[in-house]
């Protein structure tokens, strides 16, 4: 059986998209935020973390477990604290091109590792306070890197993407897909 060890709902809707049969088993972790880690590091720690709690409960299934967060300048951008630090981070992305990089972790039954980490790089459209605020007021972004989502209103914000979409919703569901048929 294939364990997803993350509540992101965004996660279980990529996963169930590509027809993926898992069940959802998560693991209280907490989450670092260092910004003197190099962008793959910091998200594999993390993602490491969610996938090795709950493959210590687990050891005889597929466990995965993923971290996506935002970095500008090698700066993270990880979850805001409230609206106002959301509004820091989107005024710091507006008119910039950042990285979005996804660790994804895999613990395999008899204690095999297949991880691996992706990035994409986003450009924001030029905004403005008011466009800031209309997009806050449109989307929930206080459980999200960076302070948006890929998935709700990116035309609001979103010039253009780089790299897999799928990886800065939060999982490169493509390549996940070929490490778990190694």
């Amino acid at each position: 059986m294939l364990i997803l060890a993350s509540q992101s709902p965004r996660r279980r809707d990529l996963l169930m998209r590509e027809g993926v049969a898992f069940e959802v088993v998560v693991r209280p972790t907490d989450e670092v935020c260092d910004a003197s880690m190099a962008p793959e590091a910091l998200c594999a720690l993390n993602a490491s973390a969610k996938a090795e709690a709950v493959a210590a409960e687990y050891p005889d299934h597929v466990v995965i477990g993923a971290d996506t967060l935002v970095f500008i300048d090698g700066m993270p951008l990880c979850k805001p604290e409230d609206m106002d630090d959301a509004r820091r981070m989107l005024r710091t992305l507006s008119g910039r091109t950042h990285c979005v990089c996804t660790a994804v972790a895999v613990c395999m039954p008899g204690g095999e590792r297949r991880d691996f980490a992706e990035k994409s790089y986003v450009t924001f459209l030029e905004m403005s306070d008011a466009d800031i605020d209309r997009y806050l007021s449109t989307v929930h972004v206080l459980d999200k890197a960076g302070a948006y989502a890929m998935q709700e209103h990116s035309e609001l914000i979103v010039a253009s993407v780089e790299g897999d979409v799928d990886n800065v919703i939060g999982l490169p569901v493509t390549r996940l897909l070929e490490v778990l048929g190694q």
